[in-house]
C-alpha cells in the first residue's frame, strides 16, 4: 500500500490525519486539511495549482510540485 494511505501523521504540523488528508501542491507532502487551508493562503499557491493542472494536461500524474 502507498505510505499516502497508511501514514497516521500530517508530514507538514505532525498532526493525526484521522479527519483527512490530502497531497501537498507546493510538493508531495501528505498533509492535514488544516494545513491544506494555510497553503491555501500562500502567494505561490496559485502558481503551483496551474503549474500541476499543466502537468496533469500532459499526461503527468507524478507532478513533484514547484517545490518538489
Amino acid at each position: 500500500m502507498d505510505k499516502f494511505f497508511s501514514q497516521k501523521f500530517c508530514d507538514r504540523c505532525g498532526g493525526s490525519l484521522e479527519q483527512g488528508r490530502i497531497m501537498s501542491m507546493l510538493n508531495t507532502d501528505c498533509i492535514c486539511l488544516a494545513c491544506k487551508e494555510k497553503e491555501k493562503t500562500r502567494s505561490d499557491y496559485e502558481e503551483a495549482a496551474k503549474a500541476e493542472l499543466e502537468e496533469i494536461k500532459k499526461g503527468n500524474y507524478n507532478y513533484k510540485g514547484i517545490k518538489g
